[in-house]
């Protein structure tokens, strides 16, 4: 496992601790793993939610792959 140093506002370190006591992690160790892991998902989801949009707004390719790219420059 890799460690990392992150520097952090007063802010972030008092949302950090309060995480732990409120049991959402149990370290700060913990609730970083975590908020990484819930960023990803929403990412993942937000790029769906992209590709839906861009399938709705018909700016998507059709057809044959190899004759599509043929046609690029």
């Amino acid at each position: 496992m890799t460690t990392i140093s992150v520097p952090l506002r007063k802010k972030q370190e008092e949302q950090l601790e309060g995480l732990i006591k409120s049991g959402v992690g149990s370290s700060r160790a913990d609730v970083m793993r975590r908020a990484l892991e819930r960023l990803s998902e929403e990412e993942a989801v937000a790029a769906v939610l992209r590709a839906e949009q861009e399938i709705a707004e018909k700016k998507v390719l059709r057809g044959d792959l190899k004759k599509l790219l043929k046609k690029m420059p």
